[in-house]
């Protein structure tokens, strides 16, 4: 997939299995990891980071088993600088039909110094040596310069010459904390191509981290200045601010061909669909206001705008919905509609599933029908995703029954719970009723995790809205977010705790024994 700077055709390396698994709380278990790999698969993507072997046996699993069903896109893995790390990234990528294994080490002075604690002429040996050893698994390998933009210009182009006669096919330049400006970014890749001898020989990538919110800018103007790789993940997620967000740079370049005549590969009709899943697996709720994907991204209150949309929509639309996957439904759906009918309506929203989730998923349906007179999509969605991941949890709820008000003082919850196949229930107090239902969880299943974010949003409007509610865990150091969906907020409230906990479960078991850093590579 070697690129010139004079080709148009930017290479789209998806990170959020990577980067954005590092942002607090959104760790992802195996089968989610999967769900959403097959969905970058559809959306277009030219490369998947689908994590960082060395750092647990779940990451190695998780790497392993997306090579293993991945078709049509490279599968990434990333590695240290260091012999053991590139060697389990490469066990790792194995299966895969297209496998590269992407490596890094720190060139800023700063990282050397006080990260690495290593002299330059150590790190450049290092480039050399980790570099090589990847090209003897793989002729895909990637080399990052991590903290590139606060570099030695003299000593970046050294790695970089380096890197690329070892072999590297792909070079990441990455802003890894945020820290360029525009015009500073566009000038450190102009730089490299100027003064780097072999430069033409390998990929330029870039990898911009969002701490000054500049992430999709900066690879906006990479590009220009002969970049052919964007490093992005779905959502912006990442650790801190995030990455640039891949929607946000996808649909820049297809809205601004007249500034920037190039092209990817990304179907966007599958960007939204891309984008709730991503949302209801890591439990961060896309802000109203985000570009592209938030849900006020098309919505026109003031009456000045409405009355341009009427007249002619490219008054205040610079992209039609339906290029970003949000369509006008043709099917409506009732308490009388049918499974066929409830199937069609989810393959029109972008889910096919199997026989057992639909079962599942047209059950809570028709619940949802019986209390909802309008059923809105987003109210398919929620309750499709919301069912999708609890399907190997390990504790699910059984039943839930609340009293609380200001006649039943304490409030009081009674709480069902399947935990491993077995079932259990017991009453518990609180000082409110989300409180006692908590407290009726932690007494049929002890743990130590403290609630760090409890957090309510109405999916569609209305009193008979359903509730989608974030609950955040902290245990040890190892932070997790859960999410739930249910016209009761206190059901809903149940469902998001549980989520939490069983991706609790799932980070204790994938824990490996030493806790290696994975902030890499931007």
């Amino acid at each position: 997939m070697n690129m010139s700077k004079e080709s148009n055709r930017i290479i789209i390396f998806d990170t959020t299995m990577r980067d954005g698994e590092q942002s607090p709380g959104a760790s992802m278990n195996l089968s989610e990891k999967l769900r959403i790999a097959e969905l970058l698969e559809e959306l277009g993507v030219d490369v998947m980071e689908a994590g960082f072997p060395i750092a647990s046996d779940g990451d190695f699993e998780a790497v392993n088993e997306i090579a293993k069903v991945i078709e049509n896109v490279v599968v990434c893995g990333l590695a240290r600088a260091s012999r053991g790390d590139i060697e389990r990234c490469a066990e790792a990528v194995k299966p895969a039909r297209r496998a590269r294994i992407h490596t890094f080490i720190s060139t800023s002075p700063l990282h050397m110094k006080y990260k690495l604690q290593m002299e330059p002429d150590d790190v450049h040996a290092a480039v050399i040596d980790s570099v090589s050893h990847a090209r003897k698994f793989t002729d895909d390998v990637e080399w990052s310069c991590e903290d590139a933009s606060r570099s030695e210009h003299d000593f970046l182009c050294r790695c970089v010459e380096s890197a690329i006669d070892a072999g590297a096919t792909t070079i990441n330049v990455p802003d890894t904390v945020g820290y360029a400006l525009p015009f500073e970014f566009g000038a450190l890749i102009e730089m490299l191509f100027n003064r780097v001898p072999n430069i033409d020989k390998a990929v330029i990538s870039v990898h911009c981290h969002d701490d000054l919110g500049l992430a999709v800018a900066n690879s906006l103007i990479a590009i220009g200045a002969g970049a052919r790789q964007v490093e992005c993940t779905i959502n912006g997620l990442g650790e801190r601010a995030g990455n640039a967000a891949l929607e946000e740079l996808v649909m820049a370049v297809k809205t601004r061909q007249d500034s920037m005549p190039f092209s990817t590969g990304i179907k966007t009709e599958n960007i939204i669909k891309t984008s709730r899943l991503v949302s209801t697996v890591t439990g961060f709720t896309v802000q109203p206001n985000k570009a592209i994907v938030g849900a006020n991204a098309f919505a026109h209150e003031a009456g000045i705008h409405q009355d341009g949309i009427l007249k002619h929509a490219g008054t205040y639309e610079i992209m039609t919905p339906e290029s970003v996957g949000l369509v006008e439904s043709k099917l409506v759906l009732g308490k009388h509609s049918g499974r066929h009918a409830f199937k069609v309506k989810l393959k029109e929203l972008g889910y096919d599933l199997g026989d057992n989730a639909i079962a599942e998923a047209f059950k809570r349906f028709k619940n949802l029908a019986d209390l909802k007179k309008d059923l809105f999509d987003e109210d398919l969605i929620a309750l499709v995703d919301d069912t999708v991941v609890r399907v190997n949890n390990r504790i699910r709820l059984i039943s839930l029954e609340v009293l609380c008000g200001t006649k039943h003082q304490p409030p009081t919850a009674a709480v069902e719970l399947e935990i491993d196949g077995e079932i259990k229930s017991c009453d518990a107090n609180g000082d409110g009723p989300v409180d006692a239902i908590f407290n009726g969880i932690v007494k049929l299943l002890p743990h130590e995790a403290k609630l760090m974010l409890y957090q309510v949003h109405a999916v569609t409007h209305g009193t008979d809205a359903q509730a989608e509610v974030t609950v955040r865990l902290e245990e040890n150091g190892k932070t997790v977010n859960g999410q739930g969906a249910d016209t009761d907020t206190m059901v809903a409230s149940a469902r998001a705790y549980l989520n939490a906990l069983n991706k609790l479960l799932v980070k204790r078991e994938n824990s490996a024994p030493a806790a290696l850093s994975a902030r890499a590579a931007g």
